[in-house]
């Protein structure tokens, strides 16, 4: 590894590699910090907290409580939770109990979920009050036999318990009255407080995490995440962090969704490995919320999508104050495209740095990170983390190797790789060929093994036979004034079998003709990629964790020309 041009672009105190990789798990690191810091504060949850030693206790109730009920080594068991106390302490107490955790996204339709439960094999589901009924209206076609229930409020500080019971509960779904054989999770809790905990073994290559990929291009399917998988990318990350990071002290939001490789195995999986503390936030889109949590626990990193910056930009609190952000030593972007102009404005207006971020689900992170204090290079995602090689190949043939600067298919190889697509040898097989992950993302190389991304190979557009990558366009229309969000993508064309299209949200109070933002386009774009429609709507379709979702974008294209 130390051969790699990317390495000399490391800063101070991240090593080239960190081989050998211990063989413990997160059940293990967070078994040890209770002994090390029982009194020490971990998880921060709308005013309460909870020390190491309280996560200990409580995961070990609920695991001894999940193998007096009959859980079998390598069980899967669904999570519908957002980002809170219960989550961490399920996960954990599934893998002390020698289970795998699947969470899953609570906003999945009842079609979605159906399949998502019978794809993993799940018999029993730990949900939040307001999905309760959701999951049991697929529960017998599914499989799935048991659900066990939470509400919210179990782990609220006591003023916002009391608040919550009178003006929250019944509104927004939570009072619910459970079915025969489903049980609540803080009554299984107390039960077995007092009980031993759990003697199974968990061994490092054990799977640990089903996490769901390709919901946005195809069927869903479950990516399977070691324990050794969630370590590894734990330690990559947290060393990266380091040059920054005050260890034990700082504090690290959790407010992207952990359903998400993003959140679970990257963010969660560092704040585990390297002992910082971290903040659940269970509802991201909530701006005034996660200001305020800001505010008063000053965090010093804060990870996010590009529209959540966007959002923060335009923010009246932030606008007002930039100084609400400024405990903040280091923001991250991941799981879709930071485009330049989003890093430049929320850079200038609170002093902070944003450092983009690259990985996939498949990958379980195997990051792809810019450099925190080092050089940073415009559209490039980064340089691989230690231990991480990223070769860029033929994209019809992948077998032959792009020069510096050439564009191909991104191919990685790390050693944290998904172990497999659960019960779909082929599809593993055509995703991971000799060690390396190939990506199906389209990008390039240069001469310091920086990796730019030019676009995901299904995305590309082909008017007339040329090819357009939606970021380059979308690029130069966000960098137009009145334009607060784009997407970008190729819809069917008569003439040119595919052209262009944007969908343009305009910023607040502004006014822009389509003809105006072309002629916008044609100074920084070849002909061909200049947007042959252009749409003005008020939102984009964008999935739970940011991503505009171009696929919806051309389903409803084509759904508006059908019926006219």
């Amino acid at each position: 590894m130390s051969a790699e041009p990317w390495i000399k672009h490391y800063d101070k105190g991240v090593p080239a590699s960190l081989a050998p990789y211990p063989h413990h798990t997160i059940v293990d690191i967070v078994r040890n910090r209770a002994v090390e810091f029982p009194d020490r504060k971990v998880l921060f949850f709308k005013g309460s907290s909870m020390t190491w030693a309280d996560l200990e206790r409580l995961s070990d109730a609920f695991g001894a409580a999940l193998l007096s009920r009959g859980l079998k080594k390598g069980e899967r068991i669904a999570l519908l939770l957002p980002n809170s106390p219960q989550m961490i302490i399920c996960e954990l107490a599934i893998w002390k109990a020698g289970g795998v955790a699947v969470p899953m996204n609570p906003l999945y339709t009842e079609h979605e979920l159906g399949h998502a439960l019978k794809e993993c094999g799940a018999k029993i589901a730990i949900v939040l009050t307001s999905f309760y009924r959701k999951i049991r209206s697929v529960s017998l076609s599914s499989g799935l036999q048991t659900v066990i229930a939470t509400n919210i409020k179990e782990y609220l500080s006591t003023l916002k318990k009391v608040l919550f019971t009178l003006l929250k509960e019944k509104k927004e779904g939570h009072a619910v009255t459970l079915e025969q054989g489903d049980l609540w999770l803080g009554d299984l809790i107390r039960a077995h407080l007092d009980s031993p905990p759990p003697a199974s073994k968990v061994l490092h290559d054990d799977p640990a995490l089903f996490l769901f990929t390709g919901g946005t291009t195809g069927i869903p399917k479950c990516a399977v995440c070691t324990h050794h998988a969630m370590v590894v990318s734990g330690m990559q990350i947290a060393r990266w962090f380091s040059v920054v990071l005050d260890r034990g002290k700082d504090i690290i939001m959790l407010n992207m969704p952990l359903f998400h490789v993003y959140a679970q195995v990257g963010i969660l999986g560092a704040a585990l490995v390297d002992d910082y503390p971290f903040v659940l936030v269970p509802n991201p889109r909530d701006l005034d919320d996660l200001i305020i949590t800001i505010k008063k626990l000053k965090p010093a990193v804060l990870p996010g999508v590009p529209t959540l910056f966007t959002a923060l930009i335009n923010h009246p609190r932030v606008a007002k104050d930039n100084k609400v952000l400024g405990s903040l030593k280091l923001c991250v972007s991941g799981a879709a495209p930071l485009l330049l102009e989003t890093k430049k404005r929320f850079e200038e207006l609170t002093g902070g740095r944003i450092i983009d971020a690259y990985a996939l689900t498949e990958s379980m992170i195997g990051s792809v990170l810019t450099p925190v204090l080092g050089t940073y290079k415009e559209g490039s995602v980064g340089i691989p983390a230690p231990d991480v090689e990223i070769r860029v190949v033929d994209q019809e043939k992948g077998d032959r190797e792009m020069l510096s600067k050439e564009v191909g298919e991104v191919i990685m190889r790390a050693p944290q790789l998904m172990k497999e697509y659960w019960q779909r040898p082929e599809e593993t097989t055509t995703t991971v060929r000799d060690g390396w992950l190939f990506t199906g993302d389209l990008g390039y190389l240069d001469e310091d093994g920086y990796l730019f991304i030019i676009d995901r190979k299904k995305d590309v557009i082909k008017p007339g036979g040329f090819q357009v990558w939606p970021r380059d366009v979308e690029e130069v229309i966000a960098s137009h004034p009145d334009v607060h969000e784009v997407g970008v993508a190729g819809v069917p064309d008569e003439y040119q079998g595919e052209a262009v299209k944007a969908w343009v949200v305009l910023r607040e109070g502004c006014r822009l003709h389509a003809d105006e933002l072309r002629e916008f386009c044609k100074k920084k774009l070849v002909a061909y990629k200049v947007p042959k429609y252009i749409a003005f709507t008020e939102s984009l379709p964008k999935s739970l964790v940011g991503k505009v979702l171009r696929r919806k974008l051309v389903e409803e294209h084509c759904a508006n020309i059908t019926t006219q």
